[in-house]
């Protein structure tokens, strides 16, 4: 009798450990499907929405001859340039790819890399939904660490590096002023993206022990979304996510206007795809981060979740509503970079040091005033 109960054991705990592993796979191909997908789709609604703001038709005629021979599917993706996507990639992978002599030619090649790969390494720690086993509620990402915030914002700032080294190792001067630009804009607005999360964390850290984790952050706004309840940390972290990546207003570092292309005027063909999809990731993964923050994730409107009863459907669910918001959030960036003008590199500068660093630092005063009271 005691050997069969022993065996029952081992072969739960064999059958759990199993399940987690598969998770764990399944939540890692998650993480850099939702992140790639997201940013293959934003170059085309970059240039859909462009042209919708501006009154024209953008790319509505990039077509693959036997694809677009399909009845309604082949027009349906033409007219709305979803074969521009495989058209770009394409050009990024049969361009001639050569290699400038002048060039410090290992960081030349290693700094690609650095630009994206810190985007995929956050993207397992964010929660894109939750699902539930015997009763307890558990994430949809691939790590769930009790520091979690703390590991999201110190590996995003290390995507400047690609953007240092791209600038440094092409030997050029226009690269190196990018480079140095987006330094100095990265130390800046991390400073204020900071601060601004750290009212965040007191009022998680009141009802619960993990106050650091983006799954006790998302818990947290059950009933009222933090973007209602601590609106100055909502706008200066968003702000801050501009900046940080390197978006319009704030693309001082990659300004065609005065610095040709910025840190990546030396780069074509496949290494200067993985800048920009290193970009478009980065814009990927910061949405997903302010939602987490500040849109209450996974849930669909302040006060409602999705119910625990309804099982795996409410998973698809929560998955889905939050892909929804990443789809808006990216609708927006693409928005404000058509709508408003781009700022001169000083004023990006004061508005950083002399605005929002101050603001970060009242707000959290006077958070802190009112929870003490």
């Amino acid at each position: 009798m005691e050997a069969v109960s022993t065996a029952a054991i081992e072969g739960s705990a064999g059958a759990g450990a199993f399940l987690d592993a598969l998770l764990a796979v399944l939540f890692s191909l998650l993480a850099v499907v939702v992140v790639m997908t997201f940013a293959g789709l934003s170059v085309v609604a970059e240039r859909k929405v462009c042209a919708f703001i501006q009154g024209r038709y953008g790319p509505n005629r990039t077509a693959i001859p036997v694809v677009a021979a399909i009845p309604f599917f082949g027009n349906f993706l033409k007219k709305n340039g979803l074969m521009q996507l495989v058209a770009d990639g394409l050009k990024f992978l049969l361009k001639e790819d050569p290699l400038p002599g002048h060039v410090n030619k290992f960081w030349y090649m290693v700094a690609p890399a650095m630009a994206l790969s810190p985007v995929l390494i956050v993207a397992c720690v964010i929660p894109f939904g939750v699902y539930w086993i015997d009763g307890q509620i558990y994430p949809m990402s691939v790590a769930d660490i009790d520091i979690s915030l703390l590991f999201a914002l110190a590996v995003s700032a290390l995507g400047v590096y690609g953007a240092i080294m791209a600038g440094w190792s092409s030997n050029s001067k226009f690269p190196y002023i990018g480079a140095m630009r987006a330094s100095a804009e990265v130390i800046s607005y991390e400073i204020a993206m900071a601060l601004s999360v750290l009212p965040v964390v007191l009022w998680v850290g009141l009802s619960s022990q993990t106050p650091l984790s983006l799954f006790s952050i998302a818990q947290a706004q059950g009933n009222l979304w933090f973007c209602i309840t601590q609106p100055v940390s909502a706008l200066i972290f968003l702000v801050a996510l501009f900046a940080e990546t390197n978006r319009l207003p704030f693309d001082v570092a990659e300004s065609e206007t005065d610095l040709v292309s910025g840190y990546h005027t030396e780069y074509g063909s496949f290494k200067f795809g993985l800048f920009f999809v290193g970009e478009y990731g980065h814009i990927v993964v910061g949405s997903s981060l302010f939602i987490t923050l500040f849109l209450g994730a996974w849930s669909p409107f302040p006060g409602l979740s999705w119910p625990e009863s309804w099982g795996w459907i409410s998973a698809v669910l929560s998955l889905l509503t939050f892909l929804l918001k990443i789809a808006a959030m990216l609708f927006f960036f693409i928005w404000v970079r058509w709508t408003l003008p781009r700022f001169r590199y000083d004023q990006v500068m004061s508005l950083g040091w002399k605005r929002l660093v101050p603001l970060a630092l009242l707000n959290f005063a006077a958070y802190i005033i009112f929870m003490a009271i």
